[in-house]
């Protein structure tokens, strides 16, 4: 037996107890006569106490001890004369009798320790090491415990848990796919999956009525805080349901989660914003609602005839900042600079201060009379004291867009936005389609098999821009968590969506020829809905990056540095899959 006792569960009422505990060595202190050695496992940190007058020879051995030595201790737990009310074992100590030399370390390349000195590139190539950070450790333990909570309410609700295929057949429409050569049918590829979104429809249609997945999903896109190449969804799917059915139930499970893991309370019913509605209020589809700065068009104030920059513009809006009057020109200018950067895109900020003392300082002063900017801290409900913030544009929902970025900009500055405090809602109504200036054409916002509102069918063969779809996500914080839709069952109005996204009936017949006939022997009403593990458990856990709820990720440019991953293949590899490498240039 290698411990009868982790480093992390004797109290003060184990005293007197003999127990071997196993672990690592997270530091050790000699002082005098004594040798004192901190040991970590998973469960905690347990103090041990080699006394030299007792036995020279074993307190010799300990302080031999390097960092991150694994070792087994046999000893007495005794109560600690200083104690250490930082940790739940910090009233013992054990009085070491035996020592047991498991492995040996060399010198970790950062300290083991929530505030470590490693920076993320060495920490990601040492991530094995990275996982033993109580830190990190804690945020798999919450990933793990969150699957079960979900599982068992899932289950509950009478949902089967069916795992489908990684690797099934590429679908070009969305973002790229990672594809795997076939040694077995030269010239042909598998791809992984972005989600399994066909399969769980095709086991609707083959009568499971409630399905859910931990799934692995793979998207070849380029990398950010709240992305990975490889990433885990909560993937369901429900027939015989509308979309008021899948939001409720959904609801409860984001309900449960935050209830049990949190102990927070959401509201009893959550807020349904339509798409539209979100971008004119906030200019994003996932606004963040801790905080206010909401949108204000000012079109009807500022289009005078005054200002050329504003009389050409397609869109002009505001927000306010409470009680930031007081920002000086330096001030200013770096938040001019910031809306120039390429990835905000904005030509330049109006700025209008409503001093404490009734004063009125813009930027456009010279343009407008006091009784116009008047007429704008009317309209924006500005109070004394508060700073308007404007940008325009020729294009408004990009204008919008930039506007929102600035929002949230001011928002972290003013440490609006509170990690503790969580803000729900659902974004209903969303666009059917989208226009893709790269391929001049309509794309599908979310996937071709999302079921139109049934209120604007009649509008598929006239205006096809303006059909809303039966499509909802779920945002927390200004995250999108999760989103789903109800699907197409019946096969006209497939193959109409098929024909507005330009695809001939043969290439749909071709790439999804399965799902179409599948779709022939009595497909169900059905709808469905995938929240993103790794992002609800970064939200939980206060997280910047998904980066840390995973066990082993990819840095920024998809790599894994551990693993030194992607690599090239051995030419014996190649030749068997009959594949050649080309890296020439064009």
């Amino acid at each position: 037996m290698y411990r009868s006792n982790t480093c992390g569960e004797l109290r003060l009422s184990d005293a007197g107890k003999e127990v071997t505990l196993a672990g690592w060595v997270q530091r050790t202190r000699k002082m005098g006569g004594m040798t004192f050695v901190d040991l970590r496992d998973r469960y905690g940190i347990t103090q041990l106490v080699f006394n030299e007058a007792v036995d020279a020879q074993l307190c010799e051995r300990a302080n031999k001890l390097g960092r991150e030595y694994c070792i087994q201790v046999t000893g007495t737990v005794s109560e600690r004369e200083s104690k250490n009310k930082n940790i739940p074992t910090g009233e013992i100590e054990i009085i070491a009798k035996q020592l047991n030399i498991l492995s040996e370390s060399a010198t970790p390349p950062f300290t083991i320790e929530d505030n470590t000195d490693g920076g993320d590139d060495i920490r990601m190539k040492y991530r094995y090491l990275d996982l033993r950070r109580p830190a990190v450790r804690k945020n798999l333990e919450l990933r793990h415990r969150m699957t079960i909570i979900i599982r068992n309410f899932l289950d509950s609700k009478n949902f089967i848990e069916v795992e489908t295929p990684i690797l099934i057949g590429s679908t070009p429409e969305g973002a790229r796919d990672f594809v795997v050569p076939s040694r077995m049918n030269p010239g042909q590829f598998y791809a992984l999956p972005q989600s399994p979104q066909t399969l769980k429809q095709l086991l609707m249609v083959s009568g499971f009525d409630r399905y859910f997945q931990i799934a692995k999903c793979f998207r070849d896109e380029d990398l950010r805080a709240d992305r990975q190449p490889e990433f885990t969804q909560i993937d369901c799917e429900m027939s015989f349901v509308d979309q008021e059915d899948v939001i409720s139930l959904f609801e409860d499970m984001a309900r449960c989660l935050f209830k049990e893991v949190l102990n927070v309370e959401l509201p009893e019913k959550l807020q349904q914003m339509t798409w539209h509605e979100a971008m004119r209020r906030f200019g994003s589809d996932k606004p963040d609602l801790r905080f206010g700065m909401e949108f204000v068009e000012l079109m009807d104030v500022l289009k005078t005839g005054s200002f050329a920059v504003f009389d050409q513009a397609e869109y002009i809006g505001g927000i306010c900042v409470p009680g930031c009057a007081d920002y000086t020109r330096k001030q200013l200018d770096q938040l001019t600079d910031f809306v120039k950067r390429p990835q905000v895109g904005a030509k330049g900020l109006v700025y209008i201060k409503y001093n404490a003392d009734g004063t009125v300082k813009s930027s456009i002063d010279k343009f407008y009379d006091a009784e116009t900017l008047q007429k704008v801290k009317e309209k924006m409900g500005a109070n004394d004291g508060d700073l308007v913030l404007i940008l325009s544009g020729d294009k408004t929902n990009k204008t919008r867009t930039q506007l929102c970025t600035l929002r949230l900009e001011m928002a972290d500055r003013l440490g609006l936005r509170d990690k503790k405090k969580f803000e729900c809602l659902w974004i209903v109504d969303f666009p059917l389609f989208e226009w893709s200036d790269e391929e001049q054409r309509l794309m599908a916002t979310h996937h071709p098999f999302t079921m139109p509102n049934p209120d604007d069918i009649p509008l598929l063969d006239s205006h096809p821009e303006q059909v809303r779809a039966k499509a909802y996500d779920f945002v927390c914080n200004g995250i999108e968590v999760g989103g789903g839709s109800l699907r197409i069952h019946d096969s006209k109005l497939q193959a109409k969506m098929f024909d507005i996204l330009g695809f001939t009936p043969e290439r749909a017949m071709a790439q999804f020829g399965f799902l179409i006939n599948a779709f022939k022997y009595g497909a169900p009403p059905h709808a469905g809905l995938a929240f993103g593990l790794d992002r609800f458990v970064s939200i939980m856990a206060g997280l910047d990056s998904i980066r840390d709820c995973i066990a082993f990720p990819k840095n920024n440019s998809g790599r894994d540095v551990m693993l030194d991953a992607p690599g090239e293949l051995d030419p014996k590899q190649l030749e068997e899959l009959q594949l050649k490498v080309d890296l020439r240039q064009e």
